[in-house]
């Protein structure tokens, strides 16, 4: 630093001090408009860093606060705020403050919590979400899970598995493991759209165990335009499973 700049750095910190102390603000006025340049540009620079912790930690609390209980997130989720170093420091000290969780690493929540059973495990949806925001993936729910959210199955896994489109890994948090497990595009090319979900599902169950019974229960479970929209995805799926595909489409329910 050469000593025009640093005795201009010393000037707007003397400035800082000396408006936090009077309680009002003040100013710099130079004949030199470069200078009055320099000073203006440092002065910015040593407010920010005056403010910044408590300015960008209030703006975190307020977006986790704005999405309630419950919410997953990671540092990203905030990288519009500042930089992400500043943003691990703000989440670190909230989490030692115990407004926030820690689920694992670069994974936080906004806990729920139970008047007797304190705070409670984050919901596998909330999850989800916050891991395919992380690692901008796509997640498509399989196996038992799949079976499960369309109430094809009553088991609750143990371990709840997703496709994915990025790397394979496995996060456990608390009695919770989730796999993300790689795949073919073609089986998370329906992400997000009902055929994801029950191409899943019948697959999970297999092709002798896709009864006409199950179909007649996902007609009632399904709203009518979700079981319309499989017509779309149906080259996703297996040649096994498109006529129980085209059965869903039907508008006729049993009762």
């Amino acid at each position: 630093m050469n000593s025009q700049f640093h005795s201009i750095f010393l000037m707007a910190i003397a400035w800082r001090v000396g408006e936090h102390r009077a309680g009002r603000p003040t100013a710099f006025v130079s004949r030199d408009p470069f200078r009055s340049k320099q000073i203006y540009v440092i002065f910015r620079f040593v407010n920010q860093m005056s403010k910044r912790p408590q300015s960008i930690e209030k703006a975190v609390l307020d977006m986790v606060h704005g999405d309630g209980m419950g919410w997953v997130f990671s540092p990203r989720h905030f990288l519009d705020l500042a930089p992400r170093p500043a943003i691990a420091s703000a989440l670190k000290r909230q989490t030692d403050a115990g407004h926030l969780r820690q689920l694992a690493r670069g994974l936080y929540d906004y806990p729920m919590r139970h008047p007797k059973l304190g705070m409670l495990a984050p919901t596998t949806d909330a999850l989800a979400k916050a891991l395919a925001g992380r690692d901008e993936v796509r997640l498509q729910p399989s196996g038992t899970y799949a079976a499960n959210l369309l109430g094809l199955s009553e088991q609750v896994p143990a371990k709840v598995v997703f496709l994915t489109d990025g790397p394979s890994r496995m996060v456990r948090i608390g009695r919770m493991t989730v796999e993300l497990r790689r795949t073919t595009p073609r089986n998370v090319a329906a992400t997000g759209r009902p055929a994801g979900l029950v191409i899943q599902a019948l697959r999970h169950l297999g092709e002798e165990h896709v009864t006409s019974a199950r179909i007649a229960d996902l007609k009632r479970t399904l709203p009518p335009a979700d079981r319309r929209s499989l017509i779309k995805d149906i080259k996703l799926a297996p040649i096994w499973m498109h006529q129980d595909l085209r059965d869903l489409v039907s508008l006729r329910t049993s009762t």
